[in-house]
């Protein structure tokens, strides 16, 4: 997996789900982990509707998992997967989560900027389970469609026809 082909939930979850019994670590920068006594703080799913600089519609939906460390650590307390999938049922009992929404996860602390970042590799180590992040990304959708970026995207026939009925008036010769 890498930036361009973003983690859903449905594998975000199962992937959870064949390692219940392993201590659940986050890796938000090399070498750097969230502290063990973290908090699953909230779950959010985000529909996302857009308009690129194409001019081009863009829908899709994000599952959010929100971080957070406590001021005092709390010593003993690692969150096994078992207990985070817990919270994920305990969530999804009243917000359905949607299988094919992107996955993020929500971190910051002092030392590192809250941002929203992939899961990116899985490594299951003894008794631990890290999940490494990598950094959200931007793109410009319009050069990924062979377009000039803030050029607008060709009209299809459906769309000039859609458009030309809307300001067709009576005896206009449109119609």
């Amino acid at each position: 997996m890498n930036n361009l082909d973003p983690m859903n939930w449905e594998a975000f979850k199962n992937t959870l789900l064949a390692h219940p019994d392993k201590a659940l670590q986050f890796q938000y920068a090399e070498g750097q982990l969230v502290e063990p006594s973290y908090h699953i703080t909230e779950i959010k799913q985000a529909p996302i509707v857009s308009v690129d600089c194409g001019g081009v519609m863009n829908q899709w939906t994000e599952v959010i998992i929100q971080l957070w460390e406590p001021n005092v650590a709390e010593a003993g307390r690692a969150m096994k997967v078992s207990k985070a999938l817990s919270i994920v049922e305990l969530v999804e009992k009243s917000l359905p989560l949607e299988p094919t929404a992107i996955v993020k996860i929500e971190f910051g602390n002092s030392k590192f900027d809250t941002r929203q970042m992939y899961p990116s590799e899985f490594v299951a180590e003894g008794d631990t389970f890290t999940v490494q992040l990598t950094a959200d990304f931007t793109q410009c959708k319009a050069i990924g469609r062979g377009q000039t970026c803030g050029t607008p995207a060709p009209k299809t026939e459906l769309e000039l026809v859609g458009s030309a009925s809307q300001s067709c008036t009576p005896g206009g010769g449109c119609c």
